[in-house]
């Protein structure tokens, strides 16, 4: 139960899944669009966790960097700095605490919300910890953020492959480390799609209308890549063996 007795429960088969998943997993990696809950799942996961003692803390990061944004170039000072980029995740934790007990918790570091960078150095035990939008986070980062977990640690990272907000042409951590870790036993992928959007109802055609352009430039990129390979290949086939001789040789 979240805030004023209201039930807190999974809305789609895969928010479902997710639960399921995250009860025998230590390290779950939730991928989807924007609007499936990955995020609030898994708050309500990391809090029914602490409600329910099997953890002392929780722990929510995210990479501050979005948009291009970063936070040296930023006015005010740290609060003011990385709160806009966490503000999904007070959210989250003001619809399922009274405020009162919210506050109690996060003035005495029950539950802490900071940049992912500031998880550098730390080891994160007996804790929930929860790290959202991954798919901003480079390779290092998120290997630097794995090796923080303590032995009695869980931890879900959620994220979305189509956007990625990295600077330049800076590759995500997330996919790297899906890939990589997949297999790992204890470790498990859940992937929400459109089908558990939970927004507006015209969110989830949004998406899709999205995905369809995002598409047809891909399926553009790898044509004009497979035209310029085949315009290598036949000048190669094209060129004479020969050389002309230089001034002064026979």
């Amino acid at each position: 139960f979240g805030r004023e007795g209201k039930p807190i429960k999974a809305k789609t088969r895969n928010q479902k899944r997710m639960v399921e998943v995250c009860e025998v997993n230590d390290i779950v990696f939730a991928l989807g669009p924007a609007g499936t809950g990955k995020t609030y799942t898994a708050v309500a996961i990391a809090v029914r966790a602490l409600k329910n003692k099997l953890v002392k803390k929780i722990v929510l990061t995210r990479p501050a960097v979005e948009a291009g944004e970063n936070l040296g170039f930023l006015p005010g000072d740290l609060k003011e700095k990385v709160d806009p980029y966490l503000r999904p995740l007070y959210d989250a934790l003001d619809d399922m605490l009274p405020m009162e007990k919210l506050n109690f918790f996060m003035e005495n570091r029950v539950i802490e919300i900071a940049p992912l960078a500031f998880m550098r150095g730390r080891t994160l035990d007996n804790a929930y910890i929860i790290l959202d939008e991954a798919q901003n986070a480079s390779p290092l980062q998120l290997k630097m953020f794995l090796t923080r977990l303590g032995p009695s640690a869980k931890c879900i990272i959620t994220g979305d492959l189509s956007q990625i907000d990295l600077p330049g042409h800076q590759k995500s951590g997330l996919r790297q480390a899906v890939e990589k870790l997949e297999d790992v036993d204890g470790i498990a992928v859940i992937n929400l799609t459109t089908e558990d959007v939970v927004r507006h109802r015209l969110v989830k055609e949004i998406i899709k209308a999205y995905e369809q352009i995002e598409a047809e430039e891909r399926a553009r990129k790898e044509r004009k890549k497979a035209e310029q390979n085949a315009d290598k290949e036949e000048l190669i086939e094209t060129k004479p063996d020969w050389q002309p001789a230089k001034p002064g040789q026979s």
